[in-house]
């Protein structure tokens, strides 16, 4: 059964919440307390339960709101080029604040961002801070979302201005009022004692930027002394992720990272498949120290030369930035000889094939070394046809073939973040891709242009990889479509 408020609306009766609270609220125009500016707050004071102040503010960020941000939010450049800076405010913002806990969904995001306004006028702040993020999930653990939208659909609080401040910090005020009435003072003391338990971080990492970090797919990036770059990473949730890095028990060079941090930064992007395209790109062009090397671009495949005597009777035929459509019957992707020879050496033990006769062994007459030891049908000696000993072994190739392309022709695979809006096209033909794009403008320019089909393993691999999960082919549409 859901917990019933009391009637009213303005005392915590059994008041086991610190005993000086302000609730609050900022909007933003954008997730990173460094570079981002406060564009609205919202403080409700409580005293013993009691409501005993109310006040809210628009901030004039003095920089352009984000388009996304301002249709998110519904706060535009226009809303705040009247309204006072957050140096105007900042002796009111501190007196309201001043001498209570610092209550926010997320709080150390909008901790941060007040810590970071005080800092950019040279001056500092400090407060304990009470996440209810935090506090739902101690008091409910049963539930798997903690966030506002969850709390207001599962509670049946109700919220005046959704993303807004004030109306954002009255529904912190029904959760305060709810958990007060529904649990006993031990319980809520016990959770609340956990809920201001700081986060680990690293040391020198400013406030609120890992709560900052949004629960979307991207990339983020780690950042030592002197903005060296440090880690290049990809997740379908950047928080989650990137907190991981932070957390107790981390060791080795894992540990050692952590330890270096110092700045964090991150790009959403529309999808899992977008963030690993943008990181494959990246890494290209970067190797940060503690990332592990990419691959090199030159890649070749085995192909049988039907009719020769004389070993070897596979070619290496070059892959990388060619057509598939003219490859004819090639097996396997290799980047060096020493991949392709041990894939040629599993094979011959499996299927009783010849060293030499693969190229793997010098000599021209007499048996292999692997025909002594019966692990060769005797091709080399005279024991079977060459034709027998042939079709073994491009029977044994069939299962390093390249997949065969699903489609008759290109595809176009679209993704949507619902987090940040972002969208993003890309256009594959023959495991090959042909371009991405960011808008619809930029998919119909991409159509027009028809660039030509460039063979790269690494996004053949890629490709492979995301239609195996559930699901990922029903969003693949033929380009014909």
């Amino acid at each position: 059964m859901r917990p019933v408020l009391r009637e009213s609306a303005l005392s915590l009766a059994c008041v086991s919440l610190p005993d000086s609270l302000v609730l609050i609220d900022v909007e933003t125009t954008g997730a990173n307390p460094l570079r981002d500016r406060v564009t609205e707050i919202a403080v409700l004071r409580i005293e013993r339960g009691e409501l005993v102040e109310r006040w809210e503010t628009l901030v004039n960020p003095e920089c352009p709101i984000p388009p996304l941000i301002q249709r998110l939010v519904g706060i535009t450049d226009a809303m705040v080029a009247d309204a006072p800076t957050f140096a105007a405010v900042a002796d009111e913002v501190r007196a309201r604040l001043g001498g209570a806990v610092f209550v926010a969904h997320n709080a150390r995001f909008d901790y941060g961002f007040i810590r970071s306004e005080f800092a950019r006028i040279e001056q500092t702040f400090d407060a304990p801070v009470l996440c209810t993020v935090k506090l739902s999930r101690a008091l409910y653990p049963e539930h798997h979302r903690h966030g506002l939208d969850a709390l207001i659909e599962r509670h049946g609080f109700t919220c005046g201005a959704r993303h807004r401040a004030m109306g954002d910090t009255e529904v912190l005020w029904q959760f305060a009022r709810l958990v007060t009435d529904s649990f006993a003072p031990d319980v809520l003391a016990r959770a609340v004692e956990r809920a201001m338990k700081r986060p680990a971080r690293a040391a020198e990492l400013p406030e609120g930027v890992l709560e900052g970090l949004p629960e979307s797919p991207g990339l983020y990036y780690l950042y030592g002394d002197n903005d060296q770059l440090l880690y290049l990473g990809r997740s379908a949730c950047l928080r989650a992720r990137v907190m991981e890095h932070f957390a107790p028990g981390v060791k080795g060079k894992d540990a050692e990272l952590a330890q270096r941090v110092r700045r964090v930064d991150w790009e959403e992007c529309a999808g899992e498949l977008t963030a690993t395209l943008r990181e494959t790109e990246f890494l290209r062009r970067r190797c940060p120290q503690y990332n592990r090397a990419a691959g090199g671009p030159d890649v070749f495949g085995l192909q049988y030369v039907p009719g020769r005597k004389r070993p070897p009777i596979l070619e290496r035929v070059p892959l990388a930035g060619s057509d598939p459509a003219a490859w004819g019957d090639v097996h396997g992707t290799f980047r060096t000889k020493k991949e392709a020879d041990n894939l040629l050496r599993e094979l011959a033990q499996a299927y009783q094939l010849c060293l030499r006769r693969l190229g793997l062994e010098a000599g021209k007459d007499g048996p292999c070394s692997a025909h002594a030891a019966k692990r060769c049908a005797g091709v080399c000696a005279g024991k079977e046809s060459i034709a027998a000993h042939d079709e073994r072994l491009l029977g044994a190739l069939g299962a390093v073939k390249l997949r065969p392309w699903p489609w008759a022709g290109a595809v176009i695979i679209a993704e949507r973040c619902p987090h940040s809006g972002s969208e993003a096209w890309h256009v594959f033909d023959r495991w090959c891709l042909l371009g991405s794009a960011d808008s619809a403008q930029a998919l119909e320019a991409l159509r027009a242009e028809q660039p030509p089909r460039r063979f790269d393993m690494d996004i053949y691999r890629i490709l492979v990889r995301w239609l195996a999960a559930d699901g990922n082919r029903d969003r693949v549409t033929p380009l014909a479509a």
